[in-house]
């Protein structure tokens, strides 16, 4: 897996760690995103028989910076840095 992939998610933890307070539905967002980038870490790029695509990694990842985009812009400009980087390998 792309090495511009995992560290632009170590990266984008360190950035929430000091983003201080973040909304519950974006908290979620952000879980439910990391959840499923993390699985296709371990997996490699392809799903295994029954399990959902990643399809749409990189849109969620741009949708979630835009929301980020006013409160925490630190926070905004990673995700879509991770949206690119995701746009990219085609996920």
């Amino acid at each position: 897996m792309d090495s511009n992939l995992k560290t632009s998610l170590k990266s984008l933890h360190a950035n929430l760690a000091d983003a201080g307070p973040i909304d519950e539905e974006l908290q979620e967002l952000l879980r439910q995103l990391n959840g499923d980038i993390q699985a296709l870490l371990e997996r490699g790029a392809e799903p295994a028989p029954g399990e959902s695509t990643t399809y749409g990694l990189a849109e969620r990842s741009q949708e979630l910076s835009a929301k980020f985009a006013a409160k925490h812009p630190t926070l905004e400009s990673g995700l879509r840095e991770l949206g690119t980087i995701l746009s990219n390998m085609g996920i």
